[in-house]
């Protein structure tokens, strides 16, 4: 297995650690939690620059890695909805973004193509894993309003509507080509 296999698979298992702390609750819960979710978030950056710069590319990587950062930024954000601190239409706007786009890369690759991640789909993810640091971080008071959690889900909103929009453009004569 290649280091950068293995990161993926460190920040696959960092999840349950995240969500576990953020439940626990105990004193100082949310800055422990911030510090596990940046840690898995770095993994990303870490492992796609290992398996390019090492020529550690692989199936497995390709699967996984775009798997880890959804599970991970998903868990999270379905933590805030929990909470209250992010509406549930931002949750769902980003799974629908995800579902369409894997559904799009099911109907590519039945066309013999691959669909390679965009510059757009990796800003929205970087973007949203720094929106999601903030809001563990700069967490409001329950009587505040959370201006941190409004902005973080207006750019989170914004950049999945633009990378998934710029995705189906990019990409719309594979629809041309199905059945």
């Amino acid at each position: 297995m290649t280091t950068a296999n293995k990161l993926t698979l460190l920040r696959m298992a960092l999840i349950p650690v995240f969500l576990g702390v953020l439940y626990a609750g105990f004193p100082g819960a949310r800055y422990v939690a911030l510090g596990v979710f940046a840690a898995a978030s770095l993994t990303d950056l870490l492992d796609g620059y290992i398996a390019r710069h090492y020529n550690q590319i692989t199936n497995f990587g390709k699967f996984m890695d775009p798997l880890a950062d959804k599970v991970l930024v998903m868990a999270a954000m379905c933590w805030f909805v929990e909470e209250g601190r992010m509406p549930g239409w931002v949750l769902a706007l980003v799974l629908l973004r995800e579902f369409a786009v894997s559904g799009m890369r099911l109907v590519a690759v039945e066309q013999g193509r691959v669909i390679a991640a965009g510059w757009s789909g990796k800003v929205k993810t970087a973007a949203t894993m720094v929106c999601l640091c903030l809001m563990l971080l700069l967490g409001a008071p329950d009587s505040a309003p959370d201006y941190v959690g409004i902005l973080s889900s207006v750019i989170i909103a914004a950049t999945t509507l633009y990378s998934g929009a710029e995705y189906f453009i990019k990409n719309r004569d594979v629809f041309k080509n199905a059945d």
